[in-house]
């Protein structure tokens, strides 16, 4: 049965979810397209007319994707009620709604059958807890799970196109000061990031997000906090550590994870192969520019902790605008025509 569909935003996540739509065939009625002003724009050769939302013209929606602005004046704060009271069921990307109560917050690998409990709102969360989820969620299923201990190296354009951008900008700004020089390229640039608080070329920033309790970041408690919602389960100890890499699309991230019950290294493979959303191979290392484009998550470097019990470590790389994003929204309309 065909739905009406709405995408909310155009930047890079409104674009990808424009993209996969079209890809995965999802059965669409009617789209429309808002963003803050009307124009026209080209995603892959085809043509959207994008609509201003402060028209409020919100008929005839069945499932309102938001791509993901946050905050205060946060499209989804402003304008999912309106949707959700003309009859819509929206997908919000953002992080406004993601721990509130009544709200599901969804990955469809690991939790999907919660989408009959929504009451009009469901959440998306954040890219780097979707990946460490659904690279966990089978294992969490088969052995449960004690402590996650995990690292973020995180894409710039996690922070939006304008951020991928100035990582090309400032790499190019110092190749050309110094002229070819490679021995020199490591140097501060004379002029200021363009984007984050540091230049990000052939740098690594220690921190993503701002400072919030006990030293750790927002983005980090994202993590914490999501990843307990997610698995339904407040006792798992978590603690992560965000960074971010010179590199343009897809995170990867160190798992340390510890298992309630006893599990050896042979069980943990064997889940990770039959776990949905994941490839697994431990005989072939994984890299971010492998996994962009692509909608799974590749998992490797599986290996057992020789000094704790029950504690293994896993690399894993996912194209953050993909299954980190866009996707995973998709997948979640998707489960909405299936319940």
């Amino acid at each position: 049965m065909k739905k009406n569909v709405a995408v909310i935003g155009v930047g890079a996540v409104g674009v990808e979810i424009l993209r996969i739509l079209k890809q995965r065939n999802f059965p669409i009625g009617n789209l429309r397209v808002f963003a803050r002003s009307a124009r026209e724009i080209n995603i892959d050769g085809f043509k959207y007319s994008v609509e201003p939302i402060d028209c409020e013209s919100f008929d005839n929606i069945d499932i309102a994707l938001f791509a993901g602005t946050e905050g205060a004046k946060g499209a989804s704060v402003q304008y999912a009620d309106k949707f959700i009271a003309k009859g819509a069921v929206v997908i919000d990307n953002g992080n406004d709604f993601r721990l509130k109560e009544d709200v599901p917050l969804i990955v469809p690998e690991v939790n999907g059958a919660v989408v009959k409990v929504h009451k009009g709102l469901i959440a998306n969360p954040n890219c780097t807890t979707i990946q460490a989820v659904t690279a966990l969620g089978g294992i969490y299923e088969q052995f449960g799970l004690d402590q996650i201990i995990l690292t973020s190296f995180q894409a710039t354009s996690g922070a939006g196109k304008k951020a991928a951008t100035s990582l090309w900008n400032e790499s190019k700004a110092l190749v050309d000061e110094n002229q070819g020089d490679f021995d020199s390229l490591n140097k501060i640039l004379k002029s200021d990031p363009e984007c984050f608080d540091q230049q990000i070329a052939f740098n690594v920033l220690s921190h993503i997000g701002s400072p919030a309790e006990e030293g750790y970041t927002n983005e980090e408690w994202k993590v914490v906090n999501e990843s307990r919602k997610i698995f339904a389960d407040e006792a798992i100890k978590i603690s992560a550590t965000c960074t971010r890499v010179p590199v343009f699309t897809s995170h990867s991230e160190s798992i340390y994870f510890v298992t309630r019950k006893d599990a050896n290294l042979a069980q943990i493979q064997e889940t990770l192969k039959a776990s949905p959303g994941v490839i697994y191979d431990n005989r072939t290392l994984t890299f971010p520019i492998q996994a962009e484009g692509r909608d799974e998550v590749f998992v490797s470097r599986l290996r057992q902790d020789s000094q704790n019990k029950n504690a293994f470590w896993l690399w894993c790389v996912s194209d953050n605008l993909r299954k980190g994003a866009a996707l995973n929204a998709v997948q979640i309309a998707e489960s909405l025509l299936s319940k």
